[in-house]
């Protein structure tokens, strides 16, 4: 195994401000009247509400069951009662609302039945459905459902344990790795053995000397073969890419995982939760926050996932009257909180109270200079400033053409950029208009695909009636040729060769004459002769004056009389064979 380290391209070195925190010990925070657990803890996935308000809940009872393949379980913190499952507002720069479940604590922290969870006895699909129950995620940021991040327990060499929390004024991780080393450890083996690594890194800044003895001392304790080995102390050496860089030497694509290169990283706060959910069978409930900046006592502490913010942050001391915000994240890649009613999640590991003091509001934006700093400090090795121009223009075509999606958002170009252009926000910008775009054109696309199969849709059926139509036509010519074998077609049958309608109406002609030619007269038994006389008096009568069966089967097919004579008594006689035959 390669024991030497590697370096990234960029980086810069901003100030650390980790001594505010790093000395104070993790306390527990107290108990809060009201947590607000939300039921999307990522953007990625939401969960399924399984309770109701007025519902009696146990600490560790599932209050939200995973939804598809991203979607992890969310359980109650604390002992208490559902009072509210309403739309809430989530730590988000949107400021966005979420479906939320509010619970009013009891204070008895009364658990649901809990057991160890032995994996080593169990198959290793069962094992991943024990973290997605427990709700192990990605503790370093990206909440990323740990059991995802596993994969299939194959093709990975190296397990990469990440705590080099590189970011300005956070400490909690720092504090985590002092106290917590062998939890830490024991939960990395675990995360080891279902992934299928036979080596194991951990990767820490070295500027945090304590947690590198504890996290050593641990590794020789338990006889685990971890390497522990300090990383240079630079932003942003704990993105995940530039970690693996820095201990492998192995250089991650933009698009691609690495998983596919053979090594995988866990956060170092995820392997303890790994840990208590295995050995002790917990969900996450908690996790270590850091609460600093413009505060009177910085200090770190154990949260319970839905705290209120503004519960929280009197822990740190008043506010003081400078603070004007209150950042969740680093100052590098955090953002300012909407409000400071909405609640701790499973991403929220640091609380930065802000002023102008600590930081200054920035400069009016003034015009690139094209000087390269912003290059030369890029960590994922694109141009900036190209990025930048065609952002501006809104000429998003290009951006992309400069590898725009590139850019992991670290903020190293803004950071040492002499102009003090905003960089990262025109590139969030163009991302968001081309992801828009993008679903427009997905809608655009699916809306035509609709109008041409409804098109498709009328004309196949415009054709199914007509070959319909031509089949009748077809079947009744077939049958008035059947009825006058050796004779020929009357004239509409044969005009109705081309035309199925004629061969309709011909089809009509033949029935009424048919119709015509199977009725007999009926009360003509017994006529006297004088009557039968008369009777054929009036067929010769009707016979010369053309009203044969023909006539009568034209009339009947057109729906109109055969002739209509001036004489009025000419169709008078046509009556009387019937009433003739009455009288007899």
């Amino acid at each position: 195994m390669i024991a030497r380290l590697f370096s990234f391209h960029g980086g810069i070195k901003p100030d650390a401000h980790k001594n505010e925190s790093a000395g104070s010990p993790i306390r527990p925070a107290p108990l809060p009247a009201r947590l607000v657990i939300p039921l999307r803890q990522s953007a990625r996935a939401t969960s399924e509400c399984l309770v109701v308000p007025g519902q009696k809940v146990l600490k560790g009872e599932r209050i939200g069951a995973p939804e598809g393949v991203l979607g992890t379980a969310v359980h109650a913190p604390t002992s208490g009662t559902v009072i509210e499952v309403a739309e809430h507002a989530m730590p988000h720069p949107s400021g966005l609302d979420t479906l939320s479940v509010t619970i009013a604590p009891d204070g008895e922290e009364r658990w649901i039945d809990h057991a160890p969870f032995d994996w080593k006895a169990h198959s290793r699909q069962e094992a991943l459905a024990h973290l997605r129950d427990c709700g192990i995620v990605g503790l370093g940021g990206a909440t990323f459902p740990s059991h995802i991040k596993l994969g299939a327990g194959t093709g990975i060499e190296t397990l990469i344990l990440n705590g080099a929390e590189c970011e300005p004024w956070i400490t909690c991780d720092d504090r985590l790795m002092r106290v917590r080393a062998a939890d830490i450890l024991a939960g990395a083996q675990i995360l080891r053995e279902l992934i299928g690594a036979p080596h194991l890194l951990v990767g820490i800044e070295d500027n945090k000397p304590e947690a590198i003895a504890a996290m050593r001392e641990a590794a020789a304790n338990m006889g685990t073969g971890a390497q522990i080995v300090p990383i240079p102390a630079l932003y942003p050496a704990g993105g995940e890419k530039q970690l693996i860089r820095t201990r492998t030497g192995i250089e991650i694509p933009y698009g691609r995982l690495g998983g596919e290169f053979g090594v995988q990283c866990f956060n170092v706060g995820t392997a303890h939760a790994v840990y208590r959910a295995m050995i002790f069978g917990e969900p996450l409930l908690s996790r270590v926050v850091t609460l600093t900046g413009n505060v009177e006592t910085p200090g770190n502490y154990e949260v319970l996932i839905g705290t209120p913010i503004e519960d929280l942050l009197p822990l740190a001391g008043p506010r003081r009257a400078d603070t004007d915000r209150i950042i969740m994240g680093g100052p590098m890649m955090g953002f300012a909180l909407p409000t400071l009613a909405v609640p701790v999640v499973k991403a929220t590991n640091c609380l930065i109270s802000a002023s102008p003091k600590l930081f200054p509001a920035p400069l009016p934006e003034q015009a690139c200079i094209r000087c390269g700093a912003c290059a030369r400090a890029c960590p994922a090795e694109l141009q900036p400033f190209e990025l930048y121009w065609h952002s501006r223009a809104k000429n998003f075509g290009k951006a992309q053409e400069y590898n725009l999606f590139d850019c992991i958002e670290c903020g190293c170009c803004a950071f040492v950029c002499p102009s003090h252009i905003p960089l990262v926000d025109y590139f969030r910008f163009s991302k968001s208009e081309i992801w828009a775009r993008e679903r427009d054109k997905t809608a655009a696309d699916q809306a035509r695909e609709r109008f041409e199969f409804r098109n498709w849709r009328q004309e196949r059926e415009k054709e199914e009636k007509a070959a319909k139509l031509a089949a009748k036509a077809a079947e009744t010519r077939a049958k008035l040729a059947e009825g006058a074998p050796g004779s020929e077609a009357p004239p509409a049958a044969a005009a109705a060769e081309d035309d199925p309608k004629k061969a309709l109406i011909a089809a009509a002609l033949a029935r009424a004459k048919a119709q015509k030619a199977a009725a007999e007269p009926k009360n003509t038994e017994g006529l006297s002769a004088e009557k039968q006389a008369e009777i054929e008096e009036i067929e010769r009568r009707r016979r010369e004056l053309g009203l044969g069966a023909d006539a009568a089967a034209t009339g009947a097919a057109s729906g109109t009389p055969a002739v209509q004579s001036a004489d009025a008594g000419a169709a008078a006689p046509s009556d009387k064979p019937e009433s003739a035959a009455r009288d007899a």
